[in-house]
């Protein structure tokens, strides 16, 4: 019989929502355990398994200029304070078996202010002792200077941390593509495959559509941007060539911004759209909206590939430049058959 335990999960999202809905899944998975997850990033109107307990550290986000903020508009050192005493608090109280990192020390080191307390205290005995892992996705970003990155990330891997889980499938991507030094990585690493949201089955694919009032000779095409802080663009580009079209095709545009997109962004948006056209910012539903339709466009995060891929939908994806990930993923993604990308 697997023993229950305690895993206190950590989660910080500052410019999308990948990050968040990726550990969603992942605690879905632990259902058989306590699971205490702990967040920093903005409120994501998303339902959690009813066995997680959450904690909300007060909000640090990503702002326009790339720098943080805080969600209160109070000054970001505060926070700080704020953020490293409750965080500290909590895992005294809640003496975890597990502390299951999302991404840092591989990413957010920022916030190695509020962790590289914790994790020092766990290996030094100040805090409660506990196996502390590692959970980052398939494809990391450049850094400026990578040598002196993949040096520190090595580093705080082998003394503070009991294994890496890599969640990718190593036959499509491997960490060392984009982490060159793997070699110097003593503890475990291991691939998990790709985590990705369930996706409703062809009954309730019929179902949703007759819920919204889409008919079967109606083409619905789900326009999505993730976050939101990115897409504006490929959000513009679908509603101009919306009117080039064939004019026989009965055409449903469900567009989905991200809950991230500037507000003055979203007003043109409504500006532009046409009778059967509708915008929203987020939906709960959104896997149900892929398995519903008869075409996706999309950039090319982590859980909206996934989610392409279990809802079994058509995809176009136009991955943002601003980094590698995305070019990456959709180009073995393409490779594989299984999507194709937007030039």
């Amino acid at each position: 019989m697997t023993k229950r335990l305690k895993i206190f999960v950590y989660c910080q999202h500052v410019w999308g929502l990948g990050h968040f809905f990726r550990i969603r899944e992942i605690i879905r998975a632990l259902a058989g355990h306590d699971v205490v997850l702990v967040t920093g990033g903005p409120e994501v109107d998303m339902p959690l398994p009813a066995t997680v307990r959450r904690f909300q550290l007060p909000v640090l986000r990503m702002g326009p200029d790339k720098k943080l903020v805080a969600g209160d508009g109070r000054p970001v050192d505060d926070v700080w304070l704020e953020r490293v005493r409750y965080l500290q608090r909590l895992f005294r109280t809640e003496a975890p078996d597990v502390f299951l990192v999302e991404l840092y020390p591989l990413g957010r080191k920022a916030f190695r202010r509020e962790l590289d307390p914790i994790l020092a205290g766990i290996r030094l005995g100040s805090l409660p002792a506990c196996r502390g892992y590692c959970s980052v996705r398939d494809i990391l970003v450049a850094k400026r200077d990578q040598a002196a990155y993949e040096a520190r990330v090595c580093r705080d891997l082998n003394r503070w941390f009991d294994g890496l889980l890599v969640h990718s499938d190593p036959s499509l991507v491997t960490l060392e593509e984009t982490f060159g030094s793997m070699a110097a990585i003593d503890i475990p690493v291991v691939y998990t495959g790709y985590v990705a949201r369930p996706a409703p089955n062809q009954v309730a694919r019929t179902a949703f559509r007759r819920q919204e009032g889409i008919g079967e000779d109606e083409t619905l095409v789900v326009v999505s941007a993730g976050g939101g802080q990115s897409g504006f663009p490929l959000l513009a580009a679908v509603l101009a060539a919306r009117e080039y079209l064939a004019p026989n095709l009965r055409l449903r545009l469900a567009l989905f911004t991200g809950p991230y997109l500037p507000e003055a962004k979203l007003a043109d948006l409504q500006a532009a759209a046409a009778p059967g056209v509708s915008i929203r910012r987020f939906s709960p539903e959104f896997t149900a909206w892929l398995a519903a339709a008869d075409l996706s466009i999309s950039m090319a995060g982590y859980n909206t590939c996934m989610n392409l891929l279990t809802a079994k939908v058509a995809a176009l994806v136009w991955p943002f430049e601003g980094d590698r990930e995305q070019p990456l993923r959709a180009e073995r993604l393409d490779a594989a058959g299984w999507l194709r990308g937007l030039k």
